[in-house]
């Protein structure tokens, strides 16, 4: 695919950023690719994982979240889940977004270099909402806002929530932009990748107390909650595998974004999908992301590729130097290595 036009200027395009939890990280890949072949990202859409990248490249301050996220293990994603006692979610998400907004600093939408939109749902009206203007946070507060999982974000009086719900894949917004070119990321896709579906083992996870008058809480209600926790998610040593309860409700919604995907595709086709195998990891797998961006890179090398050769143009640069396959193997040999140390 050429870079640039006949009239001399690159190839203007507006990307669309899907939902998908972790496999969400490897948006990060598939857009330093677009980087790399020479491609103006235009205008971006995102939901939920999509929506938090999105965002965070629209303001320029995507390499520094790349750094970060990629520097998470196992015990740094679990210190950033403030769980909610009495609310309706398992966490608050307060946490996180401060994280967040430190690394990134605070922004408004309207004033980003790039057009970005985040979608959420409304649960009152049962609608999306796209969220274009106000403070960047607020809006990918409320587009990762997965329903039980995450309390729901009160924005403008609305009960804002996950924008996956309603369209993972959001390319109605798009629409308004000028582009050449309109690439969409499907991280839900069903593609064969050489992937293995690799189980992490069960993650302890104990709710941290912010303040004095909170560490004082009831010791037992700390342990029952952390025994309850501990259990929502699959135990990989089971025979034959019980899903846990947020297992369960990751893969039931994954398989709703899936099919919601698809029928957004077929009724409003992009010019370019990249897909992101869905098998590629669990949906709160956040400490995988060196893996995962390798894998949008892939995923979006090949794409880009395989649309040059449908248009004639030059031969495309070279791929990068492991293929997915490559990579799950060595993410497979660290696993191994981990469970053998613990």
């Amino acid at each position: 695919m050429p870079a640039d036009r006949a009239d001399g200027r690159r190839t203007r395009v507006a990307l669309v950023l899907g939902s998908g939890g972790a496999r969400g990280l490897a948006h990060i890949g598939v857009i330093e690719e677009v980087e790399r072949a020479g491609l103006e990202i235009v205008s971006i859409a995102g939901s939920s994982m999509g929506a938090l990248v999105g965002g965070i490249y629209a303001a320029g301050r995507l390499s520094g979240y790349r750094d970060w996220v990629v520097s998470l293990e196992r015990s740094g994603v679990v210190r950033l889940l403030d769980f909610a006692f009495g609310h309706p979610g398992l966490i608050k998400g307060e946490r996180i977004i401060a994280a967040l907004r430190e690394l990134v600093g605070e922004h408004k939408i309207e004033e980003l270099p790039i057009p970005f939109t985040a979608v959420a749902t409304d649960l009152e009206s049962q609608r999306e909402v796209w969220l274009s203007k106000g403070q960047l946070f607020d809006a990918i507060r409320a587009s990762i806002a997965i329903p039980m999982l995450f309390t729901p974000h009160r924005l403008d009086g609305r009960e804002l929530v996950d924008g996956g719900l309603l369209a993972p894949l959001p390319l109605a917004p798009t629409r308004q932009t000028q582009a050449d070119l309109v690439i969409a990321v499907d991280v839900n896709a069903r593609v064969a990748s050489g992937l293995r579906h690799l189980r992490a083992p069960p993650v302890e996870l104990v709710a941290e107390q912010d303040d004095a008058a909170e560490a004082g809480r009831d010791e037992g209600l700390r342990a029952r909650f952390a025994q309850i926790m501990e259990g929502l998610f699959e135990r990989r040593p089971a025979e034959p595998p019980q899903p846990g309860l947020i297992d369960l409700m990751s893969r039931s919604l994954e398989t709703m974004q899936a099919q919601l995907s698809r029928l957004r595709l077929a009724l409003d086709p992009p010019d370019l999908v990249v897909r992101i195998p869905r098998d590629a990891c669990m949906f709160h797998e956040f400490w995988r992301a060196r893996e995962l961006i390798e894998i949008g890179s892939q995923a979006a090398h090949e794409a880009l590729s395989q649309a040059r050769a449908q248009l004639g143009s030059d031969a495309p640069r070279q791929a990068p130097s492991r293929s997915p396959a490559e990579i799950a193997h060595d993410a497979e040999s660290t696993a191994d290595a981990e469970r053998r140390s613990s």
